[in-house]
């Protein structure tokens, strides 16, 4: 057994089944392994973004890091974008990246670089393994770093000598610790800001946006009075009829700024104070209002949903009676294919445990509302920033989900980051229906143009503009082996969402706004 070979069998013992691969000629090796051994599910892409994405996607659904296999520093270079998208999603992710042998690297070959600075910026551990021997519990402590509380990118950088050298044993994944419980002073002080009659927020992310945190967030909301307000982007909420529904915090800076004015109290459960994306001229970066108390029950890593159960016992909230739900809206007959029904129609048709991957940018930004009462259902989104997740981010879910529809809300500038995922869907059969929004621009930088002061002129504009030529979402994704159909009007969009939504397998539909 060679390095390898020990490294595939220490994941698949410890629970990673899945790799989303890359590779070069320095992890031929590795790929060889893992025809090797029985357990591990190999899933190619065409572009090293794409597998950092799905792996991404994968963690957020399965609960577990899955891991990808990337080429050298270029190739992790290729990758970091939904690697730093990963990270703010707080996912699990076991990425392993292959390295010149370790007597070569001195020769400073075409491909040498220095991985390790690369990788630190979005990996929560990174290691080089300095030999064959060591290459499985180099494993074994990367799946640990990855599980660890809140979760993160643990990346093992293989050297080719160390893959084709003689392993070691298999190793067994070191214990991972729980999370840590919140001190019991924070809980009593968020009680005592809570009882204190003054305006108050729960500002909730992570799994507090889970249906058991909201549950409880809930209980507190009914018992106090507080408002309940989720941060802008996060990696898995449950929604859906029989939930408790919550907005989140507007994207824009002047309605975030409306949403916290009058907050005295912020309580904040598994994420940051409100910060805003980017600095404006003459606007505040800190969100909430400046006499606002700030206070952190728990932290991302901490047991948030235990603070939540606490809190709610120390303030004797019950749980609250059930409130009838309202129906889902009526899938919409008449009106312009815009926002507005193109959200009416998604919470008409979403089927039951569907998996929403949203990369809508500016277009799904209403799309709350009118999907509250859907059926149950995930809805995933873009946590760093860095577009181009949402095609991989849907293949990964469908990988972790396979008797589950996934549905990609895609803007079309986003989408052509990394497009030829479309490719692994077909190749795996993955059963996901993409909506392309093509708006045919990047209307969300035509906004930031107004909002960070400047005077755009012809060149700027068309800079922004992806209509010279229009793609042809159609023929892209039939030529990736997708089926695909157009939609011009509402009536021709909510017949192509409901072949997408009965046919088995990728489906695409480009959605002309």
């Amino acid at each position: 057994m060679n390095g390898a070979e020990s490294l595939v069998r220490t994941l698949v013992q410890g629970g990673v089944e899945v790799s989303f691969t890359n590779p070069g000629t320095s992890e031929m090796h590795f790929v060889a392994a893992l025809d090797r051994v029985d357990g591990m599910r190999c899933v190619l892409c065409l572009f090293e973004g794409g597998a950092t994405g799905a792996a991404d996607g994968y963690a957020r659904m399965a609960n577990k890091p899955a891991s990808t296999l990337l080429h050298l520093g270029p190739g992790l270079g290729n990758g970091l974008a939904n690697l730093h998208n990963a990270r703010r999603a707080r996912s699990p992710v076991v990425n392993i990246v292959g390295e010149h042998a370790t007597y070569h690297r001195a020769y400073d070959a075409p491909l040498t670089s220095d991985i390790e600075s690369i990788a630190r910026p979005v990996s929560a551990w990174v290691r080089t393994s300095p030999d064959s021997r060591q290459v499985a519990a180099d494993g074994a402590e990367a799946i640990a770093a990855a599980r660890a509380a809140p979760g993160g990118v643990a990346t093992l950088i293989l050297p080719a000598d160390t893959a084709w050298g003689d392993g070691g044993p298999v190793a067994t994944v070191p214990a991972v610790a729980a999370r840590a419980k919140v001190d019991e002073a924070r809980v009593t002080e968020a009680a005592r800001v809570l009882r204190s009659g003054e305006p108050a927020m729960l500002f909730l992310g992570d799994r507090a946006v889970r249906a058991d945190g909201l549950a409880l967030a809930d209980r507190i909301a009914a018992r106090t009075g507080a408002r309940m307000l989720a941060q802008v982007s996060n990696a898995r909420m449950e929604r859906g009829a029989g939930r408790v529904p919550i907005e989140r915090l507007p994207y824009p800076v002047d309605a975030a700024l409306a949403a916290l004015a009058g907050v005295r109290h912020l309580v904040v459960v598994g994420t940051t104070q409100p910060v805003a994306f980017f600095a404006y001229p003459n606007k505040p970066s800190l969100l909430a209002p400046p006499d606002c108390e700030v206070l952190v029950l728990a932290e991302p890593a901490e047991d948030q949903v235990d603070a939540l159960a606490r809190l709610a016992d120390a303030l004797g909230a019950a749980a609250p009676s059930v409130r009838p739900g309202s129906p889902p809206p009526a899938v919409p007959t008449a009106g312009a294919l815009d926002g507005d029904t193109l959200a009416q129609a998604l919470g008409a048709l979403l089927p039951e445990g569907a998996i929403v991957c949203d990369e809508s940018v500016t277009t799904g930004r209403g799309f709350f509302p009118a999907t509250r009462q859907a059926p149950p259902h995930d809805w995933l989104q873009l946590t760093g920033g860095s577009i181009g997740l949402g095609i991989p981010l849907a293949t990964g879910a469908a990988v972790a989900c396979p008797d589950r529809k996934v549905v990609n809300l895609q803007a079309d500038g986003s989408a052509l980051y990394t497009a030829q995922t479309l490719w692994t869907q077909a190749r795996e059969n993955l059963d996901v229906l993409t909506l392309i929004w093509a708006n045919r621009s990047y209307a969300i930088l035509r906004a930031e143009l107004a909002h960070v002061g400047a005077n755009p002129g012809r060149k700027a504009l068309d800079m922004l503009s992806l209509d010279n030529p229009p793609v042809d979402w159609v023929s892209l994704a039939r030529g990736y082996g997708v089926e695909a159909r157009r939609a011009s009007d509402l009536g021709e969009f909510v017949a192509a969402m409901r072949a997408g939504l009965a046919h088995r397998g990728p489906f695409l539909v480009e959605v002309l706004l």
